[in-house]
C-alpha cells in the first residue's frame, strides 16, 4: 500500500515525469497535492497500470485533489539544456503552476535542482521509484504519462511514419525505421542518438 505522504504535518507535493527516454516529443512532468487523508487501493505507479486504469484514475486524481499541474520543456530545449535538466525543469514548471505553495516536495528519482520561489527554497526529498511508494508522486506519474500519451497521439496525426500513436517517441525498432526511411520532424530530440543500431527495442518505462 502506498503511503500518503513523506513528511507529516507540511502540504506536500509530489512530482515525477514521462518520456525522458524518448527519442521524440516534449518531456511532461506532473506535480500533484493529494489530501492528507486521501486514500486510494488503485493509485500505483503509472507503469504497473493498463491504459484504461490510468485515464481513469486521472479523472479521480483531477477530481480530488488539492491542487495539480503540468510541466512541459520541448525536444528544442531538451537539446538545447540535456535531458536531465529538462526533467527537473519541467517539474519546476509544474510545480510553478501549483494553485496551493508547497511546503515540501517528493521526487521521484535521485536528482533534483533546488527549487526556489518569491527568494525562498522549498524543502525536497528524492525518493528513487517513489512513484511506487506515495500516492502523490504515483498520482503524478500518472498524469505526466497520460498528458503526454495524449500529446503524442497528436503529433502522430501529423507524423505517422513513426507509430507514436502506441510507442510515444519511446526508441521502439518501428520508430527507428520510421526515423531511417523518413528522416526527423521537428519533434525528435537531435541530441539523441536516433538510430543505434545495438539495442532497438527498449521498454517503455519512465
Amino acid at each position: 500500500m502506498l503511503l500518503p505522504y513523506y513528511k507529516k504535518g507540511a502540504i506536500e507535493a509530489g512530482c515525477d515525469e514521462a518520456g525522458r527516454g524518448c527519442l521524440a516529443g516534449s518531456v511532461y512532468a506532473a506535480a500533484v497535492i493529494l489530501p492528507t487523508d486521501y486514500h486510494n487501493d488503485l493509485l500505483n505507479d503509472s507503469k504497473q497500470l493498463t491504459a484504461k486504469q490510468r485515464y481513469a484514475l486521472r479523472e479521480e486524481i483531477e477530481r480530488n485533489a488539492v491542487a495539480w499541474a503540468l510541466g512541459i520543456v520541448t525536444a528544442q530545449e531538451i537539446d538545447e539544456m540535456n535531458i536531465l535538466r529538462a526533467s527537473i525543469a519541467a517539474m519546476h514548471r509544474a510545480i510553478d503552476g501549483l494553485s496551493v505553495r508547497p511546503e515540501h516536495l517528493i521526487i521521484d528519482g535521485n536528482r533534483f535542482i533546488p527549487y526556489k520561489k518569491d527568494g525562498e527554497t522549498v524543502p525536497h526529498t528524492t525518493i528513487v521509484k517513489g512513484d511506487g511508494k506515495f500516492l502523490s508522486i504515483a498520482a503524478a506519474s500518472i498524469l505526466a504519462k497520460t498528458y503526454r500519451d495524449d500529446y503524442m497521439k497528436e503529433l502522430h496525426e501529423e507524423y505517422p511514419f513513426y507509430g507514436w500513436n502506441h510507442n510515444a517517441g519511446y526508441p521502439t525498432k518501428e520508430h527507428r525505421q520510421g526515423i531511417e526511411r523518413h528522416g526527423t520532424t521537428p519533434y525528435h530530440r537531435l541530441s539523441f542518438n536516433l538510430l543505434q543500431t545495438k539495442q532497438l527495442e527498449l521498454p517503455f518505462a519512465n
